[in-house]
């Protein structure tokens, strides 16, 4: 590969990767801002809502282009929208009955399960610097979570678990599924969000679910509702079109690994807004997550064609 060559694929490759490292501060700062809208009691009725305000946009944006789905792509991308609905309940509730340091340190293992799982499915040894770079930002979440104490496994530990587990499939899936493979991005998002919102509706009005949802919004003071759009807009739909779409340019390796900074931007987060002080520890340990991650990048594939 002549120079000229190498710079042209490092240059695609990382106007792929820079999407997917401000997706991941995104959702590093959620849990902030999921903090400050959620309880134990309006969990369904926050998803639903969040999913709610961009639904009805994404439909009326892109009517024309939902047209052209054919029925192969319709059934992936409500298989897809199934498994992200299991993702966002499994992490909430997760999250309020977990503590932050256990969900952070849990959730990270996408990274490692990923590419393990990808390696089997597709029969190909699993490459050194890519266990070894995602082996260290492991590594890297453990010191940086470490200030706060791991607390012993609870029910929440389980669900942030199996929520890493559901990430997993799901970045897998939308690189399998081959009816998904040529459809257009928009329309797939669309379908696989407007998915969500009926589990979350039918979720909503089962017993024992919690508040409803008019009954969690009439609570919202101005700034509850500026987080809710912020969940919305740029955790929701910006964060799972970009996945989607970057998933479909490169391997879902390359995906979960640089998802996996996601406890490096909620450090950040939480260090600039809520005053969390990490220590050195910490602080080494935010080193080894992007160490590992640069690392790991070295042995993925880089972006593709459009």
């Amino acid at each position: 590969m002549t120079t000229a060559t190498a710079t042209a694929a490092n240059r695609r490759a990382w106007l792929t990767d820079l999407p997917l490292l401000l997706v991941a501060a995104a959702w590093g700062s959620s849990y902030l801002a999921a903090k400050g809208v959620t309880t134990a009691q309006t969990v369904m009725a926050v998803l639903f809502l969040r999913f709610a305000l961009v639904v009805p946009v994404l439909v009326a944006a892109g009517r024309r282009r939902l047209r052209t789905l054919d029925g192969p792509a319709l059934r992936g991308a409500g298989v897809l929208g199934l498994i992200l609905a299991a993702i966002f309940v499994l992490e909430t509730y997760g999250v309020v009955h977990t503590s932050a340091t256990n969900a952070g340190l849990i959730i990270s293992l996408t990274m490692i399960m990923t590419p393990i799982a990808e390696s089997r499915l597709s029969r190909t040894p699993l490459p050194r610097p890519l266990a070894a770079g995602a082996a260290l930002s492991v590594l890297g979440v453990i010191l940086l979570t470490q200030g706060a104490g791991f607390t012993e496994p609870s029910l929440g530990d389980l669900l942030m678990l199996c929520a890493a587990v559901a990430r997993t499939v799901h970045v897998l899936a939308m690189s399998r599924m081959r009816g998904v493979r040529d459809a257009d991005a928009l329309s797939l998002t669309t379908v696989q969000l407007a998915t969500a919102l009926a589990v979350f509706a039918l979720l909503c009005a089962a017993p024992g679910s919690g508040a409803a949802p008019w009954q969690a919004a009439a609570a919202f003071d101005p700034g509850d509702w500026l987080g809710l759009v912020y969940l919305a807009v740029f955790c929701t739909l910006l964060g799972f079109f970009v996945q989607m779409w970057a998933v479909r340019r490169t391997s879902p390796s390359r995906v979960s690994l640089l998802l996996g900074t996601e406890p490096v931007w909620a450090a950040a987060t939480g260090i600039a807004l809520a005053g969390d002080r990490p220590g050195w520890l910490g602080l080494f340990g935010v080193v080894l997550i992007l160490a590992g991650t640069a690392w790991g990048r070295t042995a993925l594939p880089q972006a593709g064609g459009s």
